[in-house]
């Protein structure tokens, strides 16, 4: 189980960097632009993004800063919140590197944040949904960007599992 979580902390660094790599090519105005996603814009989603991330890593290591709103702009500038996402993608992947089998089967609380209330879970589960969380997300920002025209990136697991040789074995 280990291995699975670990190349998709390694997937879900590899489809960030692709799809900022994108989005740092729109105009200051269409990357605020509400297209009528859910966190209305690129820059919306991709905050969202980083405050779920945030909000989860804090319940799994008890570390970390942890927004008290799922709709927090964490990062008003491009360039900041590119850097904050890449430290954090850094910092999952050390952090389900360091997991063992074990971690995987256990079990852990937290309380939520929309409808305050404590949860006590197995982690592997959670981990599948925070893994499932972002895909979910980059595919808006990803449609977000094929909208403006742009040439957004596969973000599918297969070439990123071509590219690393990870999960083909």
């Amino acid at each position: 189980m280990k291995q699975h979580f670990a190349m998709m902390a390694g997937y879900n660094a590899w489809c960030n960097e692709r799809l900022y790599e994108v989005a740092a090519q729109l105009p200051d105005a269409d990357y605020r632009a509400d297209r009528g996603a859910f966190f209305k814009s690129v820059h919306g989603t991709l905050n969202h993004l980083l405050v779920a991330d945030r909000i989860w890593m804090r319940r799994f290591t008890g570390e970390g800063e942890a927004p008290n709103r799922l709709d927090a702009i964490l990062f008003e500038d491009f360039a900041e919140l590119r850097a904050a996402r890449k430290q954090e993608d850094e910092r999952i992947v050390a952090y389900v590197h360091g997991l063992s089998e074990a971690d995987l089967v256990g079990r852990f609380r937290y309380r939520t944040i929309t409808n305050p209330t404590d949860v006590e879970q197995p982690l592997a589960p959670a981990l599948a949904h925070f893994f499932n969380h972002q895909t979910h997300h980059r595919g808006q920002v990803h449609c977000l960007l094929t909208g403006f025209g742009l040439e957004a990136p596969s973000l599918d697991l297969l070439p990123y599992q071509r590219q690393t040789g990870i999960g083909l074995t």
